[in-house]
């Protein structure tokens, strides 16, 4: 891997008063790599993926997206959107704009971001929207949509931004069962156009198919990672094992 290629995370921390979320996150991502965070709840993982777009403000540590390094202790507004232009984030509860239609959701980031023209982000959106299997939605406002209808509209418009990194923050845990498996799905068709991935998720099963690497968090600290066979079935340390011991029972 080149200088240029992937993503490095450098000594990140995060703490919300005194209590320390990420405690000095050290973890980098080949181009094209998919990788997938699993740990205790609590455990600091939604917090690191916040931090790499300045959701919440790490206190320290350094970000390379490309060729593009950000040090978050002294970033500034300008390094802070070229950071969110490289990133795109795909919410738990999908955060979607209630009074904008699914092309609206779409085109926002495309005209506010990428400076697209109006034309120019609704045949994006449009071609995304065919892609996820939405295009009879264009017009519809999440109200009525279901919740993997919503979902696969909030992984759609990440999709549209083109980003060199896709953070999915629990991407089904807002889910109602039946929904779970069609948004898996898309996840899966995008993680095998080799897009760079770095997905917070509870679903093991899913974890072990999609991920080219398995990090386990704990305590805001990764405390072993290894490609998907390794961590599930022969992980190192005992609190790993401890951990898969206890979602699979």
């Amino acid at each position: 891997m080149s200088d240029k290629d992937g993503v490095s995370i450098a000594g990140l921390r995060k703490s919300f008063g005194a209590l320390t979320v990420l405690d000095g996150i050290d973890l980098s991502l080949q181009s094209g790599e998919r990788v997938a965070i699993i740990g205790p709840s609590g455990t600091g993982k939604s917090t690191l993926l916040r931090c790499l777009n300045f959701l919440d403000r790490p206190d320290a540590g350094m970000i390379r997206i490309g060729d593009l390094s950000v040090d978050a202790a002294r970033a500034g507004r300008a390094e802070i959107l070229a950071l969110r232009r490289r990133t795109s984030f795909v919410f738990q509860n999908y955060a979607l704009f209630a009074n904008k239609t699914a092309r609206e959701n779409l085109t926002e980031g495309l005209i506010s971001v990428r400076g697209l023209s109006k034309p120019e982000a609704n045949a994006r959106a449009d071609e995304i929207l065919a892609r996820i299997g939405l295009a009879d939605k264009a017009g519809s406002y999440p109200a009525a949509l279901s919740g993997g209808q919503q979902q696969r509209v909030g992984i759609g418009r990440a999709m549209a931004m083109g980003s060199e990194l896709m953070l999915f923050d629990e991407p089904t845990s807002a889910l109602d069962p039946e929904w779970v498996g069609e948004v898996l799905d898309l996840i899966r068709t995008i993680a095998d156009g080799r897009q760079t991935m770095l997905i917070v998720t509870h679903e093991m099963q899913f974890a072990r198919e999609i991920a080219d690497r398995i990090v386990f968090m704990e305590g805001g600290r990764i405390v072993e990672q290894g490609p998907p066979a390794q961590v599930f079935d022969a992980p190192q340390d005992p609190r790993t094992r401890e951990f898969l011991r206890r979602v699979s029972a």
